[in-house]
Order: structure tokens, then C-alpha cells, then sequence
């Protein structure tokens, strides 16, 4: 490996010598900074965090717009595959004991071993199983904090022996498919609420963009077998009786028969008994109407806002490159255009063969002006305005070839978005799909009419959220409950310089299961702008839809569904609606525990009824099983620290959009204290005195840096945000999967100036999914993560800063000539153009090895996002603070944006994360 890269030891690019007259924070190297001294600078501060969104929002840059041996043993965490229900316990936060040799890859389907017919025995009475050890961290000497743990898998589900029919190693769906926030379940609702801890489910049904990417095992012989009484789908939980004849329901405990194609099998041969993820092809009794195909309306904005920005041309070649990537193997999928201005036009397209055997027959455009004073819109016949995609492709690609230049002279700034919505659904409203929206303009016309709202007068203010945050006309959430009646999703692609009012267009997909997808200050001058939403767009049109779906979760007795997150519209009490199930999206279920639960294990089941891009009913279901205990401290070892942080952001979402920011974040330091005084008074009872250590489990030693994290997020922060930035950043928390969300709150920070020397190239050793980190054949490895904070920023250094919206890549003011030249392929630092750029492509190793880990951190499986590359240049020795530099405005903004990513540093109305520690300590003593 050696001879095919250049060696960059880290001494390389350090700097001869010490400058002298340097700025106190500046001149410390990371390791010599005291986590224990107060911090007496902090980064750049000018202008004022609170201030920095609003002016970058508005700019055009450069022509665009441990620490303990516990910690050591917590490395060494147990694998990704969750522990065998069988499996003896193992304390958290040392290595399980391999239980089995055979190892399975995320996302591979099991090989069930054959086996010949065997007697079906009777479970044995239910045993508790050991729980988890519990560890405690005192939280203000765990500094830094160990930011590792952010990979760790949940703490391990320790089920009794004999819990399952077989011994199958993925019986308990994993938890990429489903996660608790808390892994033992309290046996009381008082124990419950004495925790302090929430108890809820994350479920994410699907784990990539396409099913090839992440398969599962599919029944597929008719056989679906359910319990008379629950409705619960059989699983590996159940139990056998009378000789195999009936099965006992893991959920409700009815004795149901079993079906005779189960009985002539061996229990090991048959994927629902032996897989917690399992989906069945459904029979025609889960079919209210035949299988849909796919139907696809492009709804685009032709406004002579959209034709300057270049939105128009960006978006119709995007379409028209992505038509291969439609998933359309059957052939089934249909497409329609309508363009929207203060008129609709249609085009009618003919099938490829009635062109070629009559001449006369073309594309044609049809335009209507619809009357605003009247409820019903005239719309053409929808004979060619909703066509095949295979048999009409020639046309369809004739006509988007030709699409710009038939509005190139509109000079119309109305946008009668409303009737171009409407007219849309009257093409779906029987056969149901998706329309996509693309627009940088206002809607200013028509019922859906918004005005530009008065951010000056409340930003910052308790009305802000209320009065920004919220809708500012029902047209579009009515509209989209009969959407969702008619099973049509609206996914909408928001593309502007100019205030859109997202906080009311996002409602559109929130109730139909699509998603806001925005691109502020965007503009096609711009090649990165044109790369981001070409990619995001691109990847949208190749997402695998599951079309007329329903989800329901089923609990054990005792334990009830109380409230549901994400976007979706709920049909009943507890059966969600989804006219496309999409795959880029997670949801959260609260739970409540009704009554005491008597049983050892508990169930939860959830199930995903829809049709398949393949034309065919599927049902999705994953179970999941976990152990009950009456002690306290059993449920604070098994606390999922990661799915705690992820509902308490829905609980703040809701909140600041029913109430205030400032009820958010103060329900977000309430909790974290109520956790701490419950962990002080309760499990370490010992320590009671006013100067006791801030404790608690080191399973959750992370949840206090996530949640103050997240008050600075720009979700939640104070100060000035633009109130379209701000719905743009709610929307995504309230959808992200786990981990993505994590990231979002807290960026990924890569040092690339020092990394190993097998950083950046392809891992060439078999796969190990042993690892914290699994290591994939051919996969490019990545640095480890460092602290989120500026004293781990080197002077001379270079860092990839991730956030899921944007890539930073940070080059310290006094990098050597040699690293920019290696990098960048200029002379000094002060050549690199700081800005939104690609990296240019150089023969060298080290550009090579950045650009793979750039590539690498952009590969979002299950992710349609693309994030863009902002290249910073961080101060130098010589400066001496903001004040004295000679900068141009938009290289202060740009540095402040990136500098924001740095969530333990103290901002403008924000402590660091150690004088945020010190000061809940004095709470929790006082």
C-alpha cells in the first residue's frame, strides 16, 4: 500500500517556528488547552452569531451565493449485530462475548441453515433475563467529551433464554429499523415517570433509496399469518403449542392455529419465524383497488423570477437526464407537466407510435387563466396531459428539450400557485401519486396568495414563532389533508435569493408524507448551486415509491401509542397515512405505559401496507422485543442516549411552533436538569452534598452536550435567523433518521493535515463489522471524529466540517505553503479562494486522499442530500481579532457560519459546554 501514496507525517505541515504577538486562543495547541480552566477567548466574534444568517442569507461570496479505562473499554464496544434474545448478559460498556461465528452484513438477507423437521416444542416459562451494569460518569472531569460514543450502538437488548422459536441472530429487528429510547422498559407507569426519562420509538422502515441496496427476506408463498384477536403478524417471539398445531400470540396470548404450510416446514426454514424484518406479499384481501402505478405531475413555476435565476433550465434538464433513473421496471410509470405563472399551460403529449403514423399529430400546449373568484378550475381533458413514460418517452423528451424556450420572453412576476396545485390534483384525484413543485417565486395570486410578513418587528421575539413559524393561510393544509384523501404526495423544491414563505408552502408535504426541499440564495451562475439540486433532485426521482401506504404500531398489553411525529396524516387513532411511503425519513412514537406490565418481555410491531414500485402489495413488518424491570437503575443503563436527543427535537418542534423558541429551549434545560436530579437523588444516592460530582450513566454522558447542541442549532437559537432558514432547519429535524439528525446537531469535524496513512484510500482488508466503525471491502476510511470545538482547530491544520446541510473545509491561517500547494495547487494560503468551490482535482496523494473522504461524507445511503463545499480560511497568527482585519464582509459571514458548526464553543447568547456543565452542577446542588 506504501508504494502507492506519499507518506504526510504530521510534522510536515507544522510551522517552523512559533509566531510571536499571537492572540491568546490562537496561539494553544489543542492539547495544551485546559478543559479545566475557564475559557478566556473565545473564537471570532464579530459580527454577533445572532446576526451572521441573516447577512450571509443575503450575500453573494465570490461570485456565488481518555480519558478513563472505561472510555478505553466503551472503544471496544460491542458490534452493530444486537445481541441473540439467548445471549447471557454482558455489562454495557464492555465487549459482548461472540455468540455465534457467523456474521452478517447490515442489509444482507440471512441464509437460514437447513435443517430436517424437528419436534415443535412448548416455550418454557418466561424467566427474567440480567440486565445491563450501570456505570456512572462524572460529567465535569469526562472532559472533553469523548465524542466516539456518538457511533456506539444503543446499549444491547438482554432478553431471557428460550425467547425465541429459533436461535436465529436477527430475530429482534435491528435497530437501524427501530430504536427505543429505552432498551429496558419500566414495569409501571410511576416507575416511568419517576425516571424522568421519555419513552418512545423511532422507526425507519426502510434503510436506503432503493430495496437492492438494503434487501430483506420476502414471504412470497400467500401465507400471512395473523392473530385473530390483534391483528399481530406471527414472528419469533410467539410460541409453539400442542405439538405445533396452534401458536401462542406474543402480544395478546390467544392460542391461534397454525397454518398448515407452517407445520410442514421446519421452524428454521421460514423467514417470518426467524426475522424481527421481514415483508410479505400481500393477497388480494389487503387490496382495495388494484395496485397503482406511479403518476408524476411536475408542477414548475415559469415566472420571470424563476426563468433569471436559471431555475427554469436547471430543473427541466435535471428531469430530462433523470428519466433512466425513474424506478420504472414494469413500465407502469406516468409523467405530466403543467407550467404555473398567473396562467397554467398544459401540453398534451401523443404516444411515440401515434407520432410516427400520423404526422399531424404533436405536442401542443393548451393555456388556461383561471378565474380566482370561482371554486371550480377548467381544466383540459386528461387524455395526453398524464402520459406513459415508456411509450411516450421520444415525446417527452422532445418536449422538455423545448420547455425553456417557450417561456424565455414571460415577463409575468404573478404566481398563481393554488390553481396549479389544484388542477393537479383533479389529474390525480382518482388514480393518486405525486405532484413535485419547483419555484423560486412567492405564490402571490389565488387562494394559496402569501404576503411578505414582518420579520423585523418580531424576530428574536416571543411572537416570533407564531408569527413566522406557522402558517399564513389555510388553503395549503386543507388542501393537503384532501391530498392525502386521494393518496397524493407533494414534494416541493424551493429555489431562491427572496424570502418564500417555507414556514407555510412546508405544509403541503408535512401532510402528505413529501418533504420541503430549500435552496436559499440559489442561482444558476453558480456551477455548485446547479450540482446541488441536480443531485438532490435527480436522487428524488430515483427513490423506489411505496405508493397507498399505511402504518400502524402494535404494542404489548399495557402499553399504548400516544402520540406520532413526522409527516404523514393521521386516518384514525393509530393508523397513519402515507400516499408515498418515503424513504429518506424516520418517525417517532410516543409511548404510555396504561397498566402495570406482568410479563418479563415486552413486544412492538409495526407494519407498513403498500404497493411496491414493482406493482404489487407488500406488508413490512418489524418486530421488536424488549426486557422489563422495576428498577431504576436498570433503566438508566439501558437509556438510549442517541433516540432520547431524537424525540426530545420533536417535542421541542412542537412546542415552539404551538407556543415559542423560548418555551423550546427552556423545556430542552428542564429536562436535562430533572434527568440529573433524578440520577443524583435517586441511583447515586450517596451523593447529596452541594458539592457533589454531576453525575450519570455513562451511557447517556452525552445527552447534556446533544441537547445544548441542539438549543444552539439554528432551529432553536436566539437571536436573528431568517424565518425561511428556520422552517427549513424544523422541517428537516422533525424527519431526519438518527443518525443524520445527530450530525445535524452536532457536525462531524475531520482532521485531514494529520490523518492515518490509511485515511482516504479504500479499505483493502476483508469486512469487519466488529469494528465501532464497520470497515466495508473497497469503502474509503475516514479519520476519526474530533470535538466540535475551536481548540481543536490547529492554526496550521485543514478539517472537514460536516453538517448535513454543507461540507467546510477549514484551512488554518498559518498552513504551509506546502499543504495549500498539495491541496489547492497554489503558493501559499493566501491564494486559496475562500467561498463555494470545488476542490480542484491535482496527481497527488494528498488531494486524492481529501477529495475520496469529501466523496466519502457525501455518500448518504439512504439520503437524497448533496451538501456543497465551502472552503474557509480560518485567522492567522498575525491577526488580531476581527477589528483590526481587512476582510470583506462576506469573508467575516463566511467565517462565522462556519465557526457556528462549533456547538461546545460559548456564542453570543450561548455558554460552552463547560461553563454549561459548571452552571448545572450549581442547579442540581443548589
Amino acid at each position: 500500500m506504501a508504494s502507492r501514496r506519499r507518506a504526510y507525517p504530521q510534522p510536515h505541515y507544522n510551522p517552523a517556528a512559533p509566531l510571536q504577538e499571537q492572540p491568546q486562543l490562537y496561539s494553544q495547541q489543542p492539547q495544551q488547552q485546559q478543559f479545566q480552566q475557564p475559557l478566556q477567548q473565545a473564537p471570532p466574534q464579530a459580527p454577533p452569531q445572532d446576526q451572521f444568517v441573516n447577512q450571509f442569507s443575503q450575500l453573494n461570496i465570490n461570485n456565488q451565493y481518555q480519558y478513563h479505562q472505561q472510555q478505553q473499554q466503551q472503544q471496544q464496544q460491542h458490534p452493530q449485530q444486537q445481541q441473540p434474545p439467548f445471549q447471557h448478559q454482558t455489562p454495557f460498556g464492555y465487549p459482548p462475548q461472540p455468540y455465534n461465528d457467523q456474521r452478517i452484513a447490515p442489509g444482507m438477507v440471512p441464509q437460514q441453515p437447513v435443517q430436517p423437521l424437528q419436534p415443535l416444542q412448548p416455550m418454557v416459562a418466561e424467566q427474567s433475563a440480567p440486565m445491563n451494569q450501570l456505570y456512572s460518569t462524572d460529567l465535569l472531569r469526562d472532559l472533553p467529551p469523548p465524542i466516539i460514543d456518538l457511533q456506539f450502538p444503543p446499549p444491547p437488548i438482554n432478553l431471557p433464554p428460550n425467547s425465541t422459536l429459533t436461535d436465529s441472530l436477527e430475530s429482534n429487528a435491528s435497530s437501524d429499523y427501530i430504536r427505543s429510547t429505552l432498551n429496558v422498559v419500566p414495569r409501571t407507569n410511576s416507575i416511568l415517570k419517576k425516571s424522568k426519562l421519555p419513552f418512545a420509538l423511532t422507526i425507519r422502515p426502510y434503510q436506503s433509496l432503493t430495496d437492492e441496496e438494503s434487501p430483506i427476506p420476502i414471504v412470497n408463498d400467500g401465507v400471512i399469518t395473523r392473530c385473530r384477536r390483534c391483528r399481530s403478524y406471527i414472528n419469533p417471539f410467539v410460541e409453539l403449542r400442542q405439538d405445533g398445531l396452534k401458536w401462542k400470540c406474543n402480544f395478546c396470548a390467544l392460542l391461534n392455529d397454525l397454518p398448515s404450510s407452517l407445520k410442514s416446514n421446519s421452524v428454521n426454514n421460514r423467514y417470518e419465524l426467524n426475522n424481527g424484518v421481514v415483508e410479505f406479499l400481500a393477497t388480494p384481501e389487503y387490496m382495495v383497488r388494484a395496485p397503482q402505478a406511479l403518476n408524476l405531475i411536475f408542477l414548475i413555476d415559469v415566472t420571470k423570477n424563476t426563468i433569471q435565476n436559471g431555475l427554469l433550465s436547471t430543473s427541466i434538464r435535471t428531469i430530462l437526464d433523470s428519466l433512466d433513473r425513474i424506478p420504472n421496471d414494469q413500465g407502469r410509470v406516468n409523467v405530466g407537466f403543467i407550467a404555473v405563472d398567473k396562467r397554467l399551460t398544459y401540453f398534451s403529449i401523443p404516444n411515440d407510435s401515434e407520432s410516427n403514423s400520423n404526422p399531424n399529430k404533436d405536442i401542443s400546449m393548451m393555456v388556461i387563466t383561471p378565474d380566482n373568484d370561482e371554486d371550480n378550475l377548467i381544466i383540459p381533458s386528461p387524455d395526453d396531459l398524464l402520459v406513459n413514460l415508456k411509450n411516450s418517452r421520444l415525446n417527452i423528451e422532445k418536449l422538455l428539450n423545448n420547455f425553456t424556450s417557450f417561456f424565455l420572453d414571460n415577463q409575468s412576476t404573478d404566481f398563481d400557485l393554488s390553481s396549479g396545485l389544484k388542477s393537479g390534483f383533479s389529474l390525480l384525484e382518482k388514480i393518486g401519486g405525486k405532484m413535485i413543485v419547483i419555484s423560486s417565486t412567492m405564490p402571490n395570486l389565488g387562494k394559496g396568495k402569501l404576503t411578505i410578513r414582518d420579520e423585523v418587528s418580531v424576530s428574536g421575539k416571543a411572537k416570533e414563532s407564531t408569527t413566522l413559524l406557522t402558517s399564513n393561510n389555510s388553503f395549503y393544509k386543507s388542501f393537503a389533508v384532501d391530498c392525502n384523501k386521494s393518496q397524493i404526495t407533494v414534494d416541493m423544491f424551493l429555489a431562491s435569493s427572496s424570502y418564500q414563505d417555507v414556514a407555510t408552502l412546508s405544509n403541503l408535504p408535512k401532510f402528505t408524507a413529501g418533504q420541503t426541499h430549500f435552496y436559499p440564495a440559489w442561482n444558476a451562475s453558480n456551477l455548485e448551486d446547479i450540482t446541488k439540486f441536480n443531485k438532490e433532485l435527480s436522487n428524488h426521482l430515483s427513490m423506489e415509491i411505496n405508493l397507498e401506504a399505511v402504518m400502524r404500531v402494535r404494542c404489548s398489553d399495557g402499553i399504548k401509542c400516544q402520540s406520532y411525529f413526522g409527516n404523514f396524516f393521521s386516518r384514525s387513532s393509530d393508523l397513519l397515512s402515507f400516499p408515498s411511503f418515503p424513504r429518506d425519513q424516520s418517525y417517532v412514537v410516543e409511548l404510555n405505559i396504561d397498566n402495570d406490565i406482568r410479563r418479563n418481555v415486552v413486544y412492538f410491531q409495526t407494519a407498513v401496507l403498500h404497493t411496491s414500485t414493482h406493482g404489487d402489495r407488500r406488508i413490512r413488518v418489524i418486530t421488536l422485543a424488549l426486557p422489563v424491570s422495576k428498577e431504576l437503575k436498570d433503566i438508566y443503563a439501558s437509556a438510549d442516549q442517541l433516540s432520547i436527543t431524537n424525540y426530545y427535537s420533536h417535542l421541542a418542534i412542537e412546542k415552539t411552533l404551538n407556543n415559542s423558541l423560548d418555551s423550546a429551549r427552556d423545556y430542552l434545560n428542564k429536562v436535562i436538569i430533572d434527568i440529573l436530579l433524578v440520577y443524583k437523588k435517586e441511583i447515586v444516592a450517596g451523593n447529596v452534598g452541594s458539592s457533589s460530582p454531576l453525575q450519570i450513566s455513562t451511557n447517556l454522558r452525552m445527552l447534556p452536550l446533544l441537547l445544548q447542541s441542539l438549543i444552539k442549532n439554528i432551529s432553536f437559537r436566539q437571536g436573528t435567523v431568517p424565518s425561511d432558514h428556520r422552517s427549513s432547519a424544523l422541517n428537516k429535524l422533525a424527519t431526519l433518521p438518527i443518525k443524520e439528525l445527530i450530525q445535524f446537531i452536532y457536525p462531524s469535524i475531520y482532521s485531514l493535515h494529520d490523518m492515518d496513512d490509511e485515511c482516504g484510500l479504500p479499505y483493502e482488508g476483508e469486512d469487519n463489522y466488529d469494528e465501532i466503525i464497520p470497515k466495508i471491502h473497497g469503502e474509503i476510511i475516514l479519520p476519526e471524529c474530533i470535538n466540535a470545538t475551536f481548540q481543536s482547530l490547529q492554526k496550521f491544520g485543514l478539517y472537514l466540517i460536516q453538517t448535513i446541510n454543507e461540507l467546510f473545509l477549514y484551512v488554518g491561517g498559518d498552513a504551509l505553503p506546502a499543504l495549500a500547494q498539495d491541496v489547492f495547487g497554489v503558493n501559499s494560503v493566501n491564494e486559496i479562494q475562500p467561498g463555494k468551490f470545488e476542490l480542484p482535482e491535482l496527481d497527488n496523494d494528498m488531494n486524492i486522499r481529501v477529495r475520496n473522504i469529501i466523496n466519502k461524507a457525501r455518500q448518504g445511503k439512504g439520503s437524497i442530500r448533496y451538501e456543497n463545499i465551502y472552503i474557509v480560511i480560518g485567522p492567522s497568527s498575525n491577526e488580531r481579532g476581527v477589528g483590526g482585519m481587512e476582510m470583506n464582509r462576506d469573508l467575516i459571514a463566511l467565517r462565522m457560519w462556519c465557526m457556528s458548526a462549533l456547538v461546545e464553543d460559548r456564542t453570543a447568547n450561548m455558554l460552552g459546554y463547560r461553563e454549561f456543565l459548571s452552571q448545572l452542577k450549581d442547579k442540581i446542588n443548589a
